[in-house]
């Protein structure tokens, strides 16, 4: 089978679009085994060089008689050696629709170079195929494909659950789409969480290795008990969604959440969320401690950090905000006594509104600090 003789060369001067040839078969293999392509697309595990030779010269070819636009990504190299960096693809949906599709070399990664391929595409299949309408597709969990979707302009509309198939599975999807008109730029901010240090913590970006520690804290008898919302039991998997739900939360501009580890061992030792975040105006406090810190004054010292960091000007470095509330539970004195060491002034009582582990209803005491009263 061969290419059809109008399959265009597009470039923006440091990437190319190209039809695949036959020398890209060594490059598809190896994009196919790395662990990050075999984790979140549906290649054959057992994928062998002879495999992307049928790729480049079978199913390729009969990719384009079928309507599809499917494009190698090349790029040079320090060395000035052009190199195969993935392949990029705008599937035929009929209606002047199509699904992009792309996958990168790892190479390639965390160079924009899949950023620039996929600029190339969709004016490729807006201006020239006449397209009205592009939609992507994920399995949830791929930070990667959908960061980079979020910097092309897609929106991200939730997810659909059970709806994309893995190796006889059926996945839970993110979904988004892309119009001729729309901005190739981020639709909202995707927030980043700045590592800051106070005496003797830092406090960093939540990862997948403090799952364990989080195990440990939310077993915890006091902490399960003023957090009663959390699972009980608390299992790996619970905190595997927890550090998740963290990224999700930054992805949409919604908060950010703090890891207090030890400067040391890096061991978590308790988490700081500033959520409900209106830019530039206020934000709600959160907090844990992990029990292996408790009693040390380590998350008062955690929570003024954040605090500062909160309350000081953009301009200076920090978030810019003019409020923070915070909240805790009647009764919670350990809570009380980090809030009260902040500087914070009460505001009030909401009667009876939170449940508590054994079933009492307790009233919820709320505070607020603004940005002139900071010490």
């Amino acid at each position: 089978m061969t290419f059809p003789d109008d399959v265009p060369v597009l470039t923006d001067g440091v990437v190319t679009l190209r039809a695949h040839t036959p020398a890209d078969a060594t490059g598809v293999f190896e994009q196919c085994v790395d662990p990050v392509s075999r984790r979140w697309t549906t290649v054959p595990l057992d994928y062998t060089l002879q495999d992307g030779l049928s790729f480049v010269t079978g199913r390729v070819p009969a990719a384009w008689d079928a309507g599809h636009r499917v494009f190698a990504v090349e790029a040079t190299d320090d060395a000035g050696t052009a190199r195969f960096c993935g392949t990029v693809e705008l599937r035929d949906e009929g209606g002047d629709r199509a699904e992009i599709a792309y996958g990168a070399h790892p190479w390639a990664r965390g160079r924009g170079i899949m950023h620039r391929a996929l600029e190339l595409l969709l004016a490729y299949g807006f201006d020239e195929v006449g397209l009205r309408s592009v939609i992507w597709w994920a399995n949830r969990g791929n930070w990667a494909s959908r960061r980079t979707a979020w910097r092309l302009g897609f929106s991200c509309d939730g997810t659909v659950e059970r709806w994309l198939t893995q190796r006889g599975e059926l996945v839970d999807a993110w979904v988004g789409v892309l119009h001729p008109h729309d901005e190739r730029a981020p639709r909202t901010d995707w927030l980043e969480v700045p590592r800051l240090e106070t005496d003797g913590l830092v406090l960093r970006e939540p990862r997948a290795a403090d799952a364990e520690r989080v195990v440990t804290a939310c077993h915890d008898e006091r902490t399960s008990y003023w957090l009663a919302r959390m699972p009980s039991p608390y299992t790996l998997a619970d905190a595997h969604d927890y550090l998740e739900s963290r990224v999700e939360q930054r992805a949409t501009a919604g908060g950010l959440t703090w890891c207090v580890a030890d400067p040391v061992t890096d061991d978590l030792l308790g988490a700081l969320s500033l959520f409900d975040l209106k830019p530039g105006r206020d934000a709600e406090l959160g907090y844990w401690t992990h029990p292996d810190a408790r009693g040390k004054g380590v998350m008062t010292r955690a929570a003024r950090t954040v605090l500062r960091h909160a309350l000081t000007p953009a301009e200076r470095g920090g978030m810019g905000l003019v409020r923070v509330q915070v909240s805790h539970a009647d009764g919670n004195d350990a809570s009380r006594h980090v809030i009260e060491e902040c500087g914070f002034t009460p505001t009030g009582r909401e009667r009876r509104a939170l449940r508590l582990r054994d079933d009492r209803l307790v009233d919820c005491v709320t505070y607020d600090l603004l940005a002139e009263e900071l010490s």
